[in-house]
């Protein structure tokens, strides 16, 4: 059984259970790249691991590195705490990140838990902590972009963050339709997350993007790859029934779709809160181990090309003078970039010589 007991015993059956459980050999690669390369855990540190049901096996390989790698180290499992979704941060998960010096979340998205997710990064942020947030994670991503070179996701990713940095407007298109500029204000930072956490900025994995909060964005973004949160497990890959998205001022204006249920899901997400329909993030990805959209933001988010999202500008790292509740990513294919009129990146490759 897992998680009997008062919140000291929660954790350490747990972490005795995911030691014992099995996996397949081939989520090593990843879950040593998670461990050793991105977060770099060392011996005379403390790690705390939260996993759900649903990622037990890749949460086994994941301790299976924690534990060899870490001088102390606990788990926790969500469901093993209160009834999900979980609308706060429960008082074991809070100790346990509270000990701990490094963390790693691996859990499915679920309706209604952003407020729990923030409030644990949250803690990352004030304590400084390397943290890993694998939001989504699945076998295939831990074979995939998880196993990318992250040394070399880390050298591309630092190349595109000192052009976009610099950049006063930066436009982009797609075959299937986005036609989109958007302008930046240098007293709004530049974030490069390349998979290689420090304690300046907790990141997702597998890593490989650098992005900011845009002065304002206009134009047209169309979705025909993926949408962010719970809204990617359910509707997948948009490629056949793509979201376009018209964008005037930063806000959105219009929205189309013949997925009526994807649409009406969007249109909910991006209504419910303050500056929800706001664009709060403008973002490249950097990880050149992603090939093609999955449908699961975790990963599609990391594709070379360009991806914004609706809601909460991460105002902490970026500087940005507005909040919300909501943040959701949306992900396009096969982009043209350029910076000040220069291209830099056709048909979602990185030109060599720009960057």
């Amino acid at each position: 059984m897992w998680g009997t007991g008062g919140p000291r015993d929660i954790v350490f059956s747990v972490k005795s259970e995911l030691l014992e459980l099995s996996y397949d050999p081939l989520l090593e690669e990843g879950a040593r790249n998670a461990v050793r390369t991105c977060l770099g855990v060392q011996k005379d540190e403390r790690a705390v691991l939260v996993a759900d049901r649903g990622s037990l096996e890749i949460a086994a390989a994941l301790a299976a590195q924690l534990s060899r790698a870490a001088g102390e180290f606990r788990a926790v499992v969500l469901e093993d705490m209160e009834p999900r979704p979980l609308r706060h941060l429960p008082m074991e998960m809070e100790k346990a990140l509270e000990w701990a010096d490094v963390s790693l979340f691996t859990a499915s998205a679920q309706p209604g838990e952003l407020a729990m997710r923030r409030a644990m990064t949250s803690i990352v942020t004030r304590k400084r902590m390397r943290h890993g947030h694998m939001v989504g994670i699945t076998y295939r991503i831990m074979l995939e972009g998880m196993r990318a070179d992250f040394r070399e996701v880390e050298r591309l990713t630092r190349r595109v963050w000192e052009k976009a940095k610099e950049a006063k407007e930066i436009t982009c298109e797609t075959p299937a339709g986005t036609a989109i500029k958007a302008t930046f204000d240098r007293k709004l930072k530049w974030i490069p997350t390349p998979g290689i956490i420090s304690p300046e900025k907790w990141g997702n994995l597998p890593g490989g993007e650098t992005f900011t909060a845009p002065a304002r964005v206009d134009g047209v973004y169309v979705v025909d790859g993926s949408l962010g949160t719970w809204l990617a497990p359910k509707h997948g890959d948009m490629r056949r029934n793509p979201l376009r998205i018209t964008i005037a001022d930063s806000r959105i204006v219009d929205l189309e779709c013949d997925n009526e249920e994807a649409l009406e899901d969007f249109r909910k997400y991006v209504s419910h809160a303050e500056n929800g329909n706001r664009v709060g993030e403008f973002a490249l990805g950097t990880n050149t181990a992603v090939r093609d959209v999955i449908g699961n933001m975790l990963q599609d988010e990391k594709i070379p090309g360009v991806h914004i999202a609706f809601g909460h500008p991460y105002s902490e790292h970026t500087g940005a003078d507005w909040t919300s509740e909501t943040h959701i990513d949306v992900v396009g294919r096969d982009f043209d970039v350029w910076f000040d009129g220069v291209p830099i990146m056709k048909r979602g490759k990185y030109l060599n010589g720009e960057v």
